[in-house]
């Protein structure tokens, strides 16, 4: 068994301009199958900087606190304090706080090592699609930190 306070474990923003107070709580726990993420997000903050969707883990988000906006391929979805929403693998979504107050939500991730991660645009870079630039595929898998492969024809660009 292993019990931790969330105010113990240190925020790790990936991006100080997405979110500041990101807390991986399965590192923290010692998680082997589920990742665990608390975000307290203030007005404008992301869960994270790219449409993006994981070809190999569903991911659950629970709302803490506030309202979270979600882009899925259905359009816009406002996610309300004590509601919950899940997207299957492959289902492109991206989250934030578009409200005046703060938003905090708990994401869970299985399985926990998700490696095939596909954006297919990009908010925090002025919304710039992201296409194949060999067979125009409509979205492209990370290969790295600022790398992506084509998942059709194995073409390879970066993003700046």
């Amino acid at each position: 068994m292993e019990r931790i306070s969330i105010d113990d474990v240190d925020p790790e923003p990936y991006d100080d301009e997405l979110h500041s107070d990101r807390r991986d709580l399965g590192d923290a726990l010692g998680a082997a199958h589920v990742a665990v993420v608390r975000y307290a997000l203030g007005p404008g903050e992301r869960l994270s900087g790219a449409v993006h969707a994981h070809a190999d883990q569903e991911e659950l988000f629970v709302v803490l606190e506030g309202t979270a906006t979600f882009e899925t391929g259905d359009g816009e979805i406002t996610v309300d304090e004590d509601e919950a929403i899940r997207f299957a693998p492959g289902e492109f979504q991206s989250g934030w706080n578009d409200a005046n107050g703060r938003l905090v939500v708990l994401a869970l991730g299985a399985p926990r090592g998700s490696d095939d991660v596909r954006v297919t645009r990009i908010p925090v870079l002025d919304d710039r699609t992201v296409a194949c630039p060999e067979c125009d595929h409509d979205h492209m898998r990370i290969a790295d930190g600022s790398g992506l492969v084509c998942p059709d024809c194995g073409a390879t660009t970066t993003v700046e």
